[in-house]
């Protein structure tokens, strides 16, 4: 049964995917707490649907129950829709329904994703035509992440990872995406990041070797070249981590990368037919997972029939 068919009304249902960091560098915590952030964001094919409904008050459903999603006004698609409707100066209210196919705490960005899907779903709903600009600037405030899962494609970001460039990726890449049952705090992990770097730098570099792999469509530099900052905090704080990464490896992959803050773990392919066989292997060795193409388009409506 599709979302739309759920309920009376029809709504506006929008998909938003998950993001890793094929690149993570962290700088030193700022003044207002924020790390300053330089990397290079890949949107994969995991995806979230967020349906919204005009309602009188404000609230938050999932398709299927979710531990670790909140269902109050602490979500984010809940406060994506409430600053839309301020930056417009209407007084409107949203049922936000959400099909969770993103991880959840698991550094791939859900959470951003449904509150990009959300500005989108509810400019389309109410005929807001918000500019470009404007959904971007509104998204920045919300979080790091939310600026990317509105562009999608393959960008670089800076500030808290707000400040959002999209780069040429001649590219075509195959994840395969391991999931872990334990999840990990993002704030948790930044923390210990800044307990095991003290002398971080106080802006964090873009990787040009990276970007000129991604330009020139090298997938065996890319390999090389990814990179995560935060892998050394996350293994402190889950070190069964270590021995998961040890079995992956030997799966075959061109690499293995932490996705974000952690704990899911990317195994990177370039052939389809390579990542669903090692797909196999890994669910063999007793793990979860899925395959995700990358790069993929960011939120865009889509139809059900």
């Amino acid at each position: 049964m599709s979302l739309a068919q759920q309920v009376d009304q029809d709504p506006v249902t929008v998909r938003a995917p998950a993001k890793v960091n094929l690149h993570l560098g962290v700088g030193a915590p700022r003044p207002d707490g924020y790390h300053p952030l330089a990397t290079v964001y890949q949107a994969v094919g995991l995806y979230d649907d967020v349906s919204v409904y005009d309602a009188d008050e404000w609230s938050v459903e999932l398709v299927e129950p979710v531990d670790g999603v909140p269902l109050d006004g602490t979500n984010l698609a809940v406060r994506a829709g409430k600053a839309l409707a301020e930056h417009h100066g209407v007084e409107r209210a949203a049922r936000i329904l959400i099909a969770k196919g993103i991880p959840v705490a698991g550094g791939m960005a859900g959470g951003s994703a449904d509150a990009a899907a959300t500005l989108v779903a509810l400019d389309r709903l109410w005929d807001l035509e918000t500019t470009d600009d404007d959904l971007l600037a509104i998204a920045a405030r919300l979080g790091s992440d939310v600026p990317f899962a509105l562009v999608g494609g393959t960008a670089t970001g800076l500030g808290r990872g707000e400040v959002v460039d999209a780069v040429p990726d001649r590219t075509e890449l195959w994840w395969v995406v391991v999931l872990d049952d334990v999840g990990l705090s993002t704030p948790a992990v930044f923390q210990r990041y800044d307990e095991l770097v003290p002398d971080a730098p106080a802006e964090p570099e873009l990787p040009a070797p990276l970007l000129a792999a991604l330009a020139l469509g090298e997938t065996e530099m890319l390999a090389e070249e990814l990179h995560n900052d935060l892998w050394p905090a996350a293994r402190d704080l889950l070190p069964d981590l270590l021995d998961v990464e040890g079995r992956l490896a030997a799966v075959g992959a061109e690499a293995v990368l932490l996705s974000g803050s952690g704990p899911t773990l990317l195994l990177l392919y370039t052939d389809a037919d390579a990542a669903r066989l090692a797909a196999g292997h890994v669910q063999e060795l007793g793990f979860r997972c899925v395959v995700a193409p990358g790069p993929v388009a960011g939120a865009h409506v889509v139809t059900y029939g």
